[in-house]
């Protein structure tokens, strides 16, 4: 538990930060929860008005604000739009940490987060453990998108339809990987990413494959854990960095010239916030993080930014009409936080598909990671607009480039009854370039 005088000064840098916001309500016009509810408290501008005088708060009333501060999908939609520039995403993570440290963590959170989440084998060892039972506390909904509900009244499954764990995860199948640069002259460091490993297995591989054949070395070292972001969402600082430094440690064995990952949110941690928050008062081993962070990419990014897949390898048809359609969701973090929005769909079109573009492809998904947890009614409300976009585009099929937008998006078309299949865009560009 931190000291009263460091809080206090973590808190007038707060602040300090707070005072940038004009209060001009751009945020209202973009922020997915105020969409649904039109509540003040749920945009930024409000939470940002909250946190003014937080000290004399959290005395008075630490739990309101933690719960108005957690009614959040930290999508960065309102940061992307803001005129004056302000850090929302920064302030909201620097604030959830405050309360962690004023109030301390729940049971659940405790358990979840520091008994489990900070323990990489042990949570392998877990999932490894659950995943042959799926059967007795779930039933099939669409074989299509491998999605089932729950049989039984839960609190947590609710009434998802949720993706299945994978068997076997992706770290049985390939555990370890050393390779040399080969022809293309790079070699990179893969980071796969808890969804990517135990939920879409497939999508990792394809990522593996397709650096092969374009001949890219590759690092993947053994017990490679959580990026760390449901820790810091939570506002638990401390299991953050241990995984950050733990991940980092890894990283370090091998020798590479860029760290890619297949998760937008992933990608975006290590970019963003490994940087931010992980090195601590270690201004050091922060210069450490900053480095690693300017090296890391998106899949799509390294690809065509660097092997020129999806421009010079692109398969062409002069009757566009013919090619089978596919529509592309943006990933919050990957296109409002990282600017990545042409890359993916390069990859789409160098796989041999027609891309028919949804209304509002960068709206969110609803997914939110622990909100979709805490606030699954208002998720799933976010969703189903999201639906509605990916009708309109009446392709058989939607990509996007990150494993929680694929988890909501199969969730939504499956209670929806919907036959779209779900596609990361590497799945999409491995079948192309490796049939059969």
């Amino acid at each position: 538990m931190m000291d009263m005088q460091a809080l206090a000064k973590m808190i007038g840098e707060l602040e300090d930060q707070l005072a940038v916001c004009m209060r001009c309500g751009m945020c209202q016009a973009v922020c997915p929860l105020y969409g649904q509810t039109g509540l003040e408290a749920d945009v930024a501008r409000g939470k940002l008005a909250l946190l003014e005088g937080l000290f004399r708060q959290l005395f008075d009333k630490p739990d309101g604000v933690r719960q108005r501060l957690d009614r959040c999908l930290l999508c960065g939609s309102c940061q992307a739009n803001c005129p004056s520039g302000v850090s929302v995403l920064e302030i909201f993570i620097k604030a959830r940490t405050i309360l962690a440290e004023f109030t301390g963590l729940n049971p659940a959170q405790r358990l979840v987060l520091r008994g489990m989440l900070s323990n990489p084998g042990f949570m392998d060892k877990l999932f490894e453990w659950i995943a042959p039972l799926q059967k007795i506390f779930s039933r099939p909904q669409s074989q299509m998108l491998d999605t089932s509900c729950s049989r039984f009244v839960s609190p947590l499954l609710g009434h998802r339809h949720f993706k299945n764990i994978a068997r076997p995860a992706f770290h049985e199948q390939i555990s370890y990987i050393d390779t040399a640069r080969g022809p293309s002259g790079y070699k990179v460091a893969f980071f796969v990413g808890c969804l990517l490993d135990k939920l879409y297995p497939e999508a990792a591989g394809s990522t593996v494959a397709v650096l092969k054949k374009l001949g890219v070395g590759i690092f993947l070292p053994v017990g490679q854990g959580c990026c760390g972001i449901p820790a810091l969402a939570a506002g638990d600082s401390d299991t953050f960095r241990r995984l950050a430094r733990y991940n980092l440690n890894l990283l370090e064995r091998g020798d590479w010239d860029f760290l890619v990952t297949a998760c937008a949110t992933c990608t975006w941690t290590i970019t963003k916030l490994w940087p931010l928050m992980a090195g601590g008062r270690d201004q050091k081993l922060t210069r450490v993080f900053e480095k690693l962070g300017a090296k890391t990419m998106d899949i799509s990014q390294f690809l065509v930014g660097r092997t020129g897949a999806g421009i010079y390898d692109c398969i062409k048809s002069k009757d566009d009409s013919r090619l089978p359609k596919v529509t592309y969701h943006d990933p919050c973090h990957l296109k409002k936080s990282l600017a990545v929005e042409v890359e993916p769909r390069d990859l789409i079109v160098a796989a041999g598909h027609r891309l028919v573009e949804m209304p509002n492809a960068d709206a969110c998904c609803g997914m939110g990671g622990s909100f979709n947890l805490k606030y699954y009614q208002m998720s799933r409300q976010i969703g189903f607009t999201k639906l509605s976009s990916i009708l309109a585009a009446k392709a058989p099929v939607v990509a996007t480039s990150c494993p929680a937008c694929m988890a909501q998006l199969a969730d939504i078309l499956s209670r929806a009854g919907c036959r779209i299949k779900v596609k990361h865009v590497i799945q999409l560009y491995a079948d192309a370039l490796l049939p059969g």
